[in-house]
């Protein structure tokens, strides 16, 4: 998983509440268990017509949004059903952050797990951010997950909140699996070697 340390990116406004996990991903793009190659689905149903050609009037085919690494949205993001392709779709456009007042429980554990920032602000901030990125000439954002702020709008940096594991995670770009590797390898070697004695079949080698 990569790290997320500082982002400096154009961010997209997406001034919806309950934007859910069939409008990030529709279900027809869920067949696949690879998180690779769904960008191109992400929003599909508002980025393009019945005939697959482009929607102009959404905002991320639009410049300088066609680059947004940020998105800032309304309540309630990630809503509806469980799946997992959704953060996926949105790394794999290039999407590294969400910023928005509230999130679905699950999309927000499953962001982490696959190096996406959700981060939870006041609906005043939320409002203030979306109408800095609609209506600045160059509408970049930067996250500092370190310092835990976000600089570009105004004077003073907005502060932000994040659980202290889940930060270190992202920073050091792991998700479970590494997290599992990195606090229980010594355990794991000991249960390999103590496998192989008692039970070498299953390695392939000859029981004695």
């Amino acid at each position: 998983m990569e790290k997320f340390t500082k982002l400096k990116a154009v961010a997209a406004p997406l001034d919806l509440i309950n934007i859910d996990t069939d409008m990030i991903i529709p279900k027809q793009y869920l067949k696949t268990i690879k998180r690779t190659g769904l960008g191109k689905h992400l929003f599909d149903e508002m980025r393009y017509d019945d005939k697959g050609a482009e929607n102009p009037d959404f905002i991320l085919n639009r410049e300088p949004y066609r680059q947004a690494r940020i998105i800032v949205a309304g309540d309630n993001f990630g809503c509806g059903s469980s799946r997992e392709h959704a953060p996926w779709s949105l790394v794999d456009f290039g999407i590294r952050a969400v910023i928005a007042p509230s999130f679905a429980d699950i999309f927000f554990a499953n962001s982490f797990n696959n190096g996406l920032l959700p981060i939870a602000l006041p609906q005043e901030t939320v409002a203030q951010l979306i109408r800095y990125v609609s209506e600045a000439k160059d509408p970049v954002l930067e996250i500092d997950l370190e310092a835990q702020e976000i600089r570009g709008y105004g004077n003073a940096p907005i502060p932000f909140e994040i659980d202290p594991q889940r930060k270190e995670r992202l920073l050091e770009g792991l998700d479970e699996i590494g997290v599992t590797l990195k606090t229980d390898a010594r355990a794991i070697e000991t249960f390999e070697k103590t496998r192989e004695t008692q039970f070498p079949w299953i390695s392939g080698a000859n029981a004695a």
